[in-house]
């Protein structure tokens, strides 16, 4: 790139043809001589503004990471001027208010550790630098490549989307920051789900979210040979893994399931038929975690792609990058000592992560309403209607006050539910968290709801549009509903938390 060079605003007036085109975007001067033919918005709008400052027409058109992407058109900076905006730097946290948790705007906080804040910086850093990278893969629906995997492997992040617990240890896992694996809690963890900032929910989930919900049943109830095939493979990122219960026929009625599975005559073997819809990183899973039904009742197989087991993808309304599939089990052989848990005993392994899987929801859902808040924010500040900004219209203020409130008192429930996580057994939290995990998960999905309801009218046109200003805010209101419905749909979660209440309401309680 030519060495920048000083111009002063007079200069700068000099270049106002289409041949010979300056303009002035904060303090910065660009040369468009070259790209107003090739811009993809038409020459119209730079010739307007030839010689001359196009910071606000600038601002209230892209992103401000376009300047990043066409940098190479920058000749100077105009002589004795100061930058008036901040250019977000990789790793920073945003000083837009409530764009962040408060503990990380300088608020205090009785949960965070100096070693929050220390993995907290590490992580942004590292989620920062493979942004670009995710959101390719989201736009274009392929499958998140075994490099992009890996890499996601050997910065420690699949690993730490798993949780804390002794297998960190015993794989040698590495993680961001150098946090020890013995220090890692689920605050750490927590962390980890809402540093997903990269508006990519198909990715997300393709990546990360079927991992997530089904490695567990391995570690947790895998046999050990099994467990040192399966898990140190897929949390390098070298294999994918995926949870598959939901049927054609049935979703949260588990207990109806249809798929089978057969001991052969020898007992070496289950013969495995049936089919899985809506399958999460089914289409690119090398393992499925199943659920079939076995002559002692409903078990969980381990069960690697191989003949009689194909996959076909499902078109939903977030990207195909998430790998959803349609799975069938024709004749499908699977060795014995596949069998997660008990045979019979496939419920306790499926209900052993529902509280954790719903969590993750909820760190995931507060980070998105977190971000619709930040971008509405800074478009109400930035954009003018009516030679006013709109931040200056009553009703724009009135939508940002009920999206703030709404995702600040949602976060404090999560964060209070992640308190009662780390200082609890695995027991306790059984008996004592799954109604009021039931019961945040409905809060949550409801403030979604509203985030992206009150999001898409400041954004207008834009909340309607997959690229350019309101991005995220389309991603948003195409894709919130999968945190409505999975894991457990709106409806049940609110009946469970409320029956959960009721097996613990006092028998001599009267008005």
């Amino acid at each position: 790139m030519p060495q920048l060079k000083s111009f002063t605003r007079e200069e700068v007036k000099r270049h106002a043809n289409e041949d010979d085109l300056w303009i002035i975007i904060d303090t910065d001067v660009y040369d468009m001589s070259r790209f107003v033919d090739m811009h993809p918005g038409g020459a119209f709008p730079i010739i307007e503004y030839a010689g001359k400052d196009a910071t606000e027409a600038f601002y209230g058109l892209h992103r401000q990471e376009v300047l990043t992407k066409y940098n190479r058109y920058k000749i100077g900076t105009i002589e004795g001027e100061q930058p008036k905006i901040e250019f977000r730097q990789p790793g920073a946290l945003s000083k837009v208010p409530y764009a962040e948790p408060n503990a990380w705007q300088g608020f205090k906080s009785p949960y965070f550790k100096e070693s929050h804040y220390k993995f907290r910086t590490a992580v942004r850093v590292i989620m920062d630098g493979l942004a670009e990278e995710a959101r390719e893969f989201e736009v274009s629906g392929e499958k998140p490549s075994d490099e992009f995997q890996q890499k996601m492997g050997s910065f420690g992040l699949l690993a730490a989307n798993i949780g804390p617990g002794k297998f960190l240890k015993e794989f040698n896992i590495q993680l961001p920051g150098g946090i020890a694996p013995e220090e890692y809690d689920y605050f750490h963890e927590m962390i980890v789900h809402q540093e997903a900032r990269w508006g990519t929910r198909g990715l997300d989930d393709g990546l990360i979210g079927g991992m997530t919900i089904s490695l567990p049943t391995v570690l947790n109830f895998g046999r050990p040979a099994l467990k040192q095939k399966i898990v140190p493979e897929v949390l390098a990122g070298r294999k994918r893994i995926a949870l598959a219960i939901t049927e054609p026929y049935v979703g949260s009625d588990v207990a109806n399931l249809k798929t089978t599975a057969k001991l052969t005559p020898d007992g070496k073997h289950y013969i495995v038929n049936g089919v899985k819809k809506w399958i999460t990183t089914g289409h690119w899973a090398d393992y499925f975690s199943t659920a079939v039904r076995t002559e002692k009742g409903i078990s969980m197989l381990l069960i690697e792609r191989s003949e009689g087991l194909e996959t076909k993808p499902i078109k939903t309304s977030y990207s195909p990058s998430a790998g959803t599939a349609y799975i069938t089990y024709e004749n499908v052989k699977v060795p014995v000592e596949n069998l997660l848990g008990k045979e019979g005993g496939g419920f306790q392994v499926i209900m052993s992560n529902f509280n954790h899987e719903r969590w993750v929801m909820l760190a995931g859902a507060t980070m998105g309403g977190r971000l619709a808040v930040e971008e509405c924010f800074k478009w109400a500040m930035q954009r003018k209607v009516f030679n006013k900004r709109l931040i200056d219209q009553p009703v724009i203020r009135n939508k940002l006050a009920k999206m703030i409130a709404s995702v600040e008192s949602v976060h404090s429930w999560v964060e209070n539910l992640t308190y009662q996580m780390c200082n609890m057994t695995y027991m306790e939290q059984a008996l004592k968290l799954a109604g009021p995990l039931a019961l945040c998960k409905y809060q949550t999905t409801r403030m979604l709801h509203d985030v992206s309801d009150d999001a898409c009218q400041i954004f207008g046109g834009r909340a309607i549009t997959k690229t350019g200003m309101g991005r995220n805010i389309e991603t948003l209101q195409r894709t919130y509903k999968f945190t409505s419905i999975l894991g457990g749909s709106e409806e049940i979660m609110a009946d469970l938390g409320v029956r959960q209440a009721m097996k613990n309401f006092p028998k001599d309680a009267r008005l």
